[in-house]
């Protein structure tokens, strides 16, 4: 049993840079919502992974807290792009260097966006509209959602499931 309503949550890259263009570090970002799966601390509805943010629609389960959700796979994400910034792209961290008190890099910005879905209708309105993120016309990722890899479009619109991670929001 679940203890709360799905979820819109929103992350944006530090000053929106496009850092996430890179498949490597979308698939960094994937191997952590398996792992939330695998540990039972989310089900995950709808996702999209774009150059400079991410959109997913998730659930926590039973005596799991979104804030330390949120925070776990921000801060893991963000160390895990971190490591191989500084092995493989140095000159690329440090665009991310910060002056704070507690760390000397950012990936993420702060606060990111999480709005609770108390409706069937309005988590299908999200679930569209995170579907038609690569293919607007700013992007141009895809010619149709069902053709941008890294997002859940394709389980929806076709029933082909990629990822093997997503649970229907029906369900």
């Amino acid at each position: 049993m679940v203890s709360e309503h799905p979820q819109f949550f929103t992350a944006t890259i530090l000053d929106w840079k496009h850092l996430l263009k890179p498949n490597k570090y979308k698939d960094i970002l994937i191997g952590i919502l398996k792992f939330l799966l695998q540990n039972c601390r989310i089900k995950l509805f709808g996702f999209v992974l774009m150059p400079n943010h991410l959109h997913l629609i998730w659930q926590m389960q039973e005596n799991i807290k979104a804030a330390d959700v949120q925070r776990d796979f921000l801060k893991f994400t963000a160390q895990q792009i971190k490591f191989d910034l500084q092995q493989n792209h140095p000159a690329v961290l440090e665009k991310f260097r910060v002056k704070v008190k507690d760390r000397s890099y950012q990936i993420w910005e702060h606060r990111p966006l999480s709005v609770p879905l108390w409706s069937t209708k309005v988590l299908e309105q999200k679930l569209d509209y995170i579907h038609r993120n690569p293919v607007q016309e700013k992007w141009q990722l895809a010619d149709l959602p069902e053709n941008y890899f890294y997002a859940s479009a394709r389980y929806y619109l076709l029933n082909v499931d990629d990822w093997g991670f997503l649970t229907h929001y029906a369900e």
